[in-house]
């Protein structure tokens, strides 16, 4: 499971510096690389390891390259965008490594009589496949993964273990969904039916039916123990190339734009519309039926309870500081009204002295 420098650059592109024939049968971190290693350098602040490694070559860009004191006797290939191009080199040794599952059905799986599997496929232990639904080539189905009735499932996916998939849901081309991830569930609808106030309150919460699906386009990876709610009458939809990590929830009737990514733990609203390229940071709260513009950045643990609707970067939540200095803080924030009001007394006594020179 090795790969020359030349058969890398022939298949990724790319420049070799040094030595084409040198052959590398993994990757490693700069500082821990052999010689057999594959290393990159994405961030400068790192160039000095460079000229330290012992790796057999390094991924980097032509003006980081430009800046070593010493090429000799090392190996590289330039290229515009080493972070990258370090992520499709390790899927191609991972793909080599990886065992190939065989197409088929297990003898422990229920396949529905009127589900449609290609031949290709591969459905693995105690996998239920419920009435009219479809799955494409290639898709791989691991242990204990629900697909519910009328659900489509295109060429390529991917679902581990323990996935759960609901009724009339669609996921696209080479979606990649990780265990525990729950898509289609019901999304989070009740309508109010009380009577009266107080202990005379009477009523209850009416359930609003939820008859919406999922749409997932191609290339969408959801990270593990994620949510995607079905939608209450359209679908939520999740346009392509996005990218979800782990337990993040996604309430019914969002839309969320292509290219975007979402840390873990954010919880997004029913009816919110995230723009194409955007990035949600951990454990941010967006508020429902609100618009985030394309190209939006929200910082880890901050709320958004208004539409961003000007591309850039937003925060809201309050930096880490010392115990004792967030109480001091604490206490001026429950004390600002009365510093306003402090503050329009003084601004009146103010107008209300006589200029200078007035009798």
């Amino acid at each position: 499971m090795a790969f020359t420098l030349e058969e890398i650059v022939r298949r990724f592109g790319g420049e070799v510096v040094g030595n084409a024939a040198q052959r590398v049968v993994s990757l490693a971190p700069l500082d821990q690389a052999g010689p057999q290693q594959l290393a990159f350098l994405a961030n400068p602040k790192y160039l000095s390891q460079v000229e330290t490694t012992a790796a057999g070559a390094v991924l980097i860009g032509a003006d980081d390259l430009a800046k070593l004191a010493s090429r000799d006797a090392r190996n590289f290939i330039v290229t515009p965008n080493p972070y990258a191009y370090f992520a499709r080199v390790a899927q191609a040794f991972i793909d080599l490594a990886a065992p190939k599952a065989e197409p088929g059905v297990h003898a422990s799986a229920h396949v529905d009589p009127s589900a449609q599997v290609a031949a290709t496929a591969v459905i693995g232990p105690n996998v239920t496949v419920e009435a009219g639904a479809v799955i494409g080539e290639h898709v791989r189905l691991d242990a204990n993964v629900f697909v519910g009735r009328g659900t489509k499932i295109a060429a390529g996916s991917h679902l581990y273990p323990g996935v759960t998939v609901y009724h009339g849901c669609r996921i696209g081309e080479r979606a990649i969904v990780h265990s525990g991830a729950v898509i289609g569930s019901d999304g989070f609808g009740f309508a109010p039916d009380f009577v009266g106030e107080g202990d005379a309150r009477t009523g209850s919460w009416v359930k609003i039916p939820q008859v919406g699906g999922v749409s997932i386009g191609p290339d969408v990876e959801i990270g593990a123990n994620t949510t995607i709610d079905r939608g209450a009458m359209a679908d939520t939809v999740i346009d392509e190339c996005v990218k979800i990590d782990n337990l993040v929830q996604i309430g019914h009737n969002c839309r969320i734009g292509a290219y975007t990514v979402i840390a873990g733990c954010a919880g997004i609203a029913g009816s919110t519309t995230i723009g194409r390229h955007c990035m949600i940071g951990g454990a941010v709260g967006i508020a429902g039926h609100v618009t985030l513009a394309d190209y939006v950045i929200v910082t880890a643990q901050s709320g958004v309870s208004k539409s961003l609707r000007k591309p850039g970067m937003y925060t809201s939540a309050f930096p880490a500081i010392e115990h004792r200095d967030w109480n001091r803080s604490a206490a001026l924030m429950r004390n600002l009204d009365k510093l306003r009001d402090r503050i329009k007394a003084l601004e009146a006594a103010v107008a209300a002295q006589p200029s200078p020179g007035d009798d």
